[in-house]
């Protein structure tokens, strides 16, 4: 007696089709699902560094100077006029016994910055050094590094912008870890952080340096 086959050549066929077509179903939907997890990522990343942006902007346009605080030295971040005469004014209360002008042009002369911050000849000839290497924020932390080691100085004021505060922060303390850091923010004349967000110009300057601050953090933290 021949044996009834259990199943024909015809069902292996269409059993072979319906298992291409499920596959290329899965293919379709496993892209899919990968897409949704992409952009759920995306929108969570987004999220974060919106209200990480937010909490950044609202840390540097709350900055105040901090009042009676002293330290060994003085460090400021050129960038602005109002820096400079705000760190030579600190100097003259005796809130540092020294103070560095950290990246200052080539071509500026010692003479140019007293006529600026009505500093006299004296107070530049005892007790400011003008450093002209320093070409970005690095070489800010690089060369204030080597002051104030060679002025065997263990705190420094740190004066700069207030947005300019938390990078400057992270990359002289990378510069120098076992050196007391004090932020002294200082502001043009004027100019109110506090409404950053009606500004055009200042809103677009703290995200600039806000991408500046996370590239700086993500520098150190490889290494």
């Amino acid at each position: 007696m021949t044996p009834v086959p259990l199943m024909s050549d015809a069902g292996d066929s269409e059993t072979g089709y319906d298992d291409r077509r499920l596959s290329r179903r899965g293919g379709i939907f496993g892209v899919r699902s990968l897409v949704i997890v992409a952009l759920c990522l995306g929108l969570a990343l987004c999220g974060y560094l919106a209200n990480d942006f937010m909490r950044y902007a609202a840390e540097v346009t709350e900055m105040s100077a901090p009042a009676g605080l002293k330290a060994d030295g003085i460090v400021v971040l050129t960038g602005g006029s109002e820096r400079v005469k705000g760190a030579v004014d600190l100097l003259e209360a005796g809130r540092g016994s020294r103070l560095l002008i950290s990246g200052v042009h080539p071509d500026t002369r010692a003479k140019q910055i007293g006529q600026i911050t009505n500093a006299s000849k004296s107070l530049f000839d005892c007790c400011i050094d003008l450093d002209r290497k320093a070409a970005n924020t690095i070489g800010n932390a690089r060369q204030t590094a080597k002051w104030a080691a060679s002025n065997r100085f263990s705190s420094l004021l740190v004066v700069t912008s207030a947005y300019h505060i938390p990078r400057s922060m992270l990359e002289l303390a990378s510069a120098m870890p076992h050196m007391r850091l004090i932020p002294y923010p200082v502001s043009p004349v004027g100019d109110d952080l506090k409404s950053w967000y009606m500004k055009p110009g200042t809103w677009r300057l703290l995200v600039v340096e806000y991408a500046k601050y996370l590239a700086t953090k993500a520098r150190l933290a490889l290494g």
